[in-house]
């Protein structure tokens, strides 16, 4: 009997084996719910993922401004008595100063590229220096300005994080 069954479905025609209309459209609509509940989870990792690459970009240059401030506090970079001991720029921690106290006059670089801002459109072909806000020691956290040297820098994006927290208060 068993044979039997297998032997007719082997003789059925084309057209009448296969899957049928509803049987393809309950698959679609299951594959459209699963897409749907997907695609959120997908963007928030996302941009969780893009918030973790901003934190430790802005840990990375903040580190590095901190150490140029105490290599100028350590007498190793010319520094006027006027100045604050800040670099001036981002570009001068890649590009480096040299050490005065080094008797061969070695350059101090302090990173080796300036990281982007993973929050702004990187679209556009501009050096990623101009990524970053910049905020110079005698200017107030509640209204960050550059003026001629590099205390701190913030994103300059208008977005605002997960945590409700816009990115230019990280």
């Amino acid at each position: 009997m068993r044979q039997t069954s297998i032997l007719s479905n082997a003789l059925l025609k084309p057209s009448q084996r296969g899957f049928t209309i509803i049987e393809l459209m309950v698959t679609l609509t299951i594959l459209a719910i699963l897409a749907s509940v997907t695609m959120p989870l997908l963007k928030l990792t996302l941009q969780r993922n893009k918030e973790v690459t901003l934190t430790q970009n802005l840990m990375q240059l903040r580190d590095a401004i901190d150490d140029y401030k105490q290599a100028a506090d350590d007498g190793r970079i010319k520094k006027e008595l006027d100045q604050s001991g800040y670099p001036p720029n981002l570009a001068v921690l890649v590009t480096g100063v040299e050490d005065i106290k080094d008797p061969k006059k070695r350059i101090i670089k302090f990173l080796r590229r300036i990281p982007k801002d993973p929050m702004r459109n990187q679209d556009e072909q501009r050096p990623f220096e101009h990524d970053w806000g910049l905020r110079s020691y005698h200017s107030e956290a509640d209204n960050p300005q550059y003026d001629d040297d590099v205390y701190d820098v913030y994103s300059l994006s208008p977005l605002t994080g997960i945590n409700g927290v816009p990115y230019a208060q990280w």
